[in-house]
């Protein structure tokens, strides 16, 4: 049985509202809404501090192991690819089991990945890192699907709340990972493997989604065309353009700013403010966005915004460091979380958002995964980070040009096919 998804209007009176029926909805009852939204909150704040735990310890870790400069690099890296390599598959598992299954066995997964990356020396510290990374893929693409189903009309404020858990999340590891290790004897796997403690919770809060009655009932559709979409594909280069800048800056901002002249704790320190301010931009940007009549504005201010703090940090006098800090993560709180609002808004429904999500994200954090390796080979290259503002400027007009189509009020065309 296929059902055709209706051709969309250029632009929807209420961009945040969902125009198509959504054959998988089951609608979200009072009584339940509550716990779904903290159930999100405390998914979403675990989607990053297995990535942003490590860079602070990456010394420790390399020491106690014997890790090479190629081997600490490789450990950086991992996650980021394994967030893109591992995302197709997300769409897979949710139609065999159910999105909210999905993510809980994932999630004791991903707990299970962070328990083993501080156990088993080099070993588990590479493959937990491995495991860590695929789960964060494939849940981090199952959360619009369900952002887009149960909350329709309010898809861009429930975006911008569980975009700012994930800015807290990554904040909030990167600041405690040290202070946690040094509290127990300058041990770096309980900075590491602390987070299994959220990961644990949040799976404890989300249980009763997984079992839920539309969760083991839920209908299951194939969605056919969207690789051949033209706006799946600006959706998708947006995703991954604008993350690339954001992987830059976690992996390379310290290093910049250490060779500018500041010390190591004050780099650690800008990089972590730069990252809190995210949380402002992160909640409002795609509230504001679905207020008027499409997205292609918020986004061009977004990316400029980005790009001043960018251009700031590795130019300006050192004077004013904190100020281009503070833009920089406005723009990037900004425009990470409208990235996340457009999989649910140029979706039609629920299935076709998990879809678009694991196509966005699959290919676009392989091709972020790009950006921090360029920046390195144009550093050894040069010998200096002045180079690397080209860089900038090719991800930065880039993410905006692509912008300019993914903004419209447009919906992606594709059909259902009920399996």
């Amino acid at each position: 049985m296929t059902a055709q998804l209706p051709r969309q209007p250029d632009h929807p009176s209420s961009p945040d509202a969902s125009q198509t029926s959504d054959p998988a909805k089951p609608g979200v009852s009072a009584r339940r809404s509550g716990l779904l939204l903290l159930g999100l909150v405390l998914v979403a704040l675990n989607l990053r501090p297995a990535l942003s735990s490590i860079a602070p310890l990456l010394n420790d870790v390399s020491a106690a192991l014997g890790l090479s400069a190629a081997e600490a690099g490789l450990l950086t890296t991992l996650p980021v690819l394994c967030l893109g390599l591992f995302a197709p598959l997300a769409p897979l598992l949710a139609r065999r089991f159910g999105s909210e299954r999905v993510v809980l066995w994932v999630l004791l997964l991903l707990a299970s990945g962070v328990l083993l990356r501080s156990n088993l020396g080099a070993f588990g510290l590479f493959a937990g890192s491995l495991v860590a990374g695929a789960c964060i893929g494939i849940i981090g693409v199952l959360l619009p699907g369900i952002v887009k189903r149960d909350f329709p009309h309010q898809a861009g404020t429930m975006t911008g709340v569980y975009t700012m858990a994930l800015c807290l999340g990554a904040a909030t590891a990167a600041a405690s990972s040290v202070p946690l290790s040094q509290a127990f004897g300058d041990l770096w796997t309980v900075g590491l493997g602390f987070w299994v403690v959220p990961a644990v919770l949040a799976a404890m809060v989300w249980w009763p989604q997984a079992r839920s009655a539309h969760a083991l009932q839920q209908d299951r559709y194939r969605v056919i065309g969207l690789w051949r979409d033209r706006l799946a594909w600006q959706v998708t280069l947006y995703m991954g353009l604008q993350s690339s800048l954001a992987y830059i800056v976690f992996g390379w901002l310290p290093s910049v700013l250490i060779d500018r002249g500041l010390a190591p704790a004050q780099a650690g320190l800008l990089l972590s403010g730069s990252i809190l301010v995210q949380l402002v931009s992160a909640l409002s940007a795609p509230w504001l966005a679905t207020r008027g009549k499409d997205q292609r504005l918020a986004i061009i201010l977004a990316m400029l915004l980005t790009l001043a703090g960018l251009f700031g940090c590795l130019y300006a006098p050192l004077q004013g460091l904190w100020g281009w800090a503070i833009l920089l993560g406005l723009g990037q709180g900004a425009a990470f979380s409208l990235a996340l609002a457009l999989i649910v808004l140029r979706a039609g429904n629920s299935q076709v958002a998990a879809n678009l999500s694991s196509m966005a994200q699959g290919v676009g954090y392989t091709l972020a995964s790009m950006g921090p390796f360029a920046v390195g080979v144009v550093h050894d290259l040069t010998g200096s980070w002045q180079a690397i503002g080209w860089i900038f400027a090719f991800l930065g007009c880039g993410s905006m040009i692509a912008a300019l189509g993914a903004g419209r009020a447009r919906q992606v065309q594709v059909s259902c096919e009920k399996v």
